[in-house]
């Protein structure tokens, strides 16, 4: 007869023998720490126990949508390789407006520009930023200052000086480009903020760099077509839907 009493091998009260993915596909508004709630919530509906570990390999920002790498279980020790691998971003500039954050979380401001850029010139300013660069991040970001985030401290008013740090950004390209309106995919690495970028971009052509649109669409080798859009997630999740950890490549 089959044994009565939990065993080792059963998964439900062994949190150390499950393992795997799940890519959400984040809208607007949620961080991404609600994805994983939203995942935790949906595994233990299944009967999963409360001490499942639960993580994701990489922050996105509210305004941001696009994957999400959600690793559950024994996949959580494999953070640090999610996190290093390549990301692939679509991003919507107006390089007539600007903010204090950088994307529309504060008060956007128009920009004087005394000439508009051409395409040609907005391309060649692109490979500029190609490559290992220097990138100051948005006072508005989750950088830690003193114990403490930094847009905890630009919230509350207070002045944030962010230290300079080298990233990388493997490709940039011009997919469309109406002033003011740019739509630019980057391919870059860990700790690239592409407010930071628009920001930046816009300084060298000499106009505004407002982030008003991102889009992850690829974190290493996982892409929006293994995800499940956030909304969608089922409210009893199936242990047979979570991705193996091979999918990492």
């Amino acid at each position: 007869m089959p044994p009565t009493h939990p065993t080792s091998e059963t998964p439900h009260d062994a949190p150390a023998a499950i393992s795997g993915i799940i890519v959400i596909d984040k809208p607007v508004g949620p961080t991404s720490m609600d994805c994983c709630r939203r995942v935790r919530t949906a595994l233990r509906r299944n009967g999963l126990p409360r001490g499942l570990k639960v993580g994701h390999g990489g922050t996105l920002d509210p305004l941001a949508q696009g994957v999400v790498v959600v690793l559950v279980g024994r996949a959580t020790r494999l953070c640090e390789r999610v996190m290093g691998g390549a990301k692939v971003y679509e991003a919507e500039i107006d390089l007539a407006r600007t903010s204090d954050s950088c994307d529309l979380e504060t008060p956007s401001r128009p920009v004087v520009v005394a000439r508009v850029p051409t395409l040609p010139e907005v391309e060649a300013a692109t490979e500029r930023f190609v490559g290992d660069i220097t990138q100051v991040p948005p006072t508005h970001s989750a950088v830690w200052i003193d114990g403490k985030r930094a847009y905890q401290l630009a919230r509350a008013g207070k002045d944030v000086a962010m230290r300079p740090r080298t990233i990388r950004i493997d490709a940039i390209e011009t997919l469309a480009y109406e002033w003011p309106n740019l739509r630019l995919r980057i391919t870059c690495g860990r700790g690239t903020y592409i407010r930071s970028l628009a920001r930046d971009l816009g300084a060298h052509l000499n106009c505004g760099g407002l982030l008003t649109g991102l889009r992850r669409t690829r974190v290493g080798s996982i892409d929006l077509s293994l995800s499940i859009p956030l909304d969608a997630l089922p409210r009893i999740f199936p242990l047979d839907r979570l991705l193996p950890d091979s999918i990492l490549g």
